[in-house]
């Protein structure tokens, strides 16, 4: 059997002055909360596609994003488009002001259904699905000053 086809996607673990994580809500798959991001276009790199998806997701303007190094990556295989791929995502870490975010200015919703600022005894409680699933411990490292010395690999 053929392994699925691989989708290079970048993602934003997008943090406040609070360091609360901001996340987005999807319906699909029973619901779930995600960092933003996507896929990367044609001839670009994974820093420049996490801008673009800031942009197009959450209306943040580019001169906002403070783009830092790339926390953690993670591979999975599910559904896009009703055909699988194995999705291999980069998350690069940022820092914006919550008054950055503007739903109103995004220009591809992707069936986002809200945004929301998590705080990390939030995301350690929630009874929710939450992806990726060691995204609070990540977010813990980053508030205490533990950056990773080079990306780690996360799972589900």
């Amino acid at each position: 059997m053929m392994p699925p086809p691989r989708r290079e996607a970048a993602r934003a673990i997008v943090l406040d002055d609070d360091d609360r994580v901001l996340l987005l809500r999807y319906d699909e798959n029973g619901g779930f909360w995600a960092t933003p991001g996507g896929s990367l276009e044609n001839g670009e790199d994974h820093a420049t596609a996490t801008v673009r998806e800031l942009g197009e997701e959450l209306g943040i303007d580019e001169k906002a994003i403070e783009l830092g190094p790339q926390l953690a990556e993670r591979s999975k295989d599910h559904m896009v488009g009703g055909h699988e791929v194995r999705q291999v995502e980069r998350y690069f870490l940022t820092r914006v002001s919550a008054a950055d975010v503007d739903p109103a200015r995004a220009t591809q919703a992707d069936n986002i259904r809200e945004h929301r600022w998590w705080t990390l005894a939030e995301l350690r409680n929630t009874q929710e699905t939450v992806y990726p699933v060691r995204l609070a411990d990540l977010v813990a490292a980053v508030a205490e000053g533990r950056m990773p010395e080079r990306p780690i690999v996360l799972t589900g």
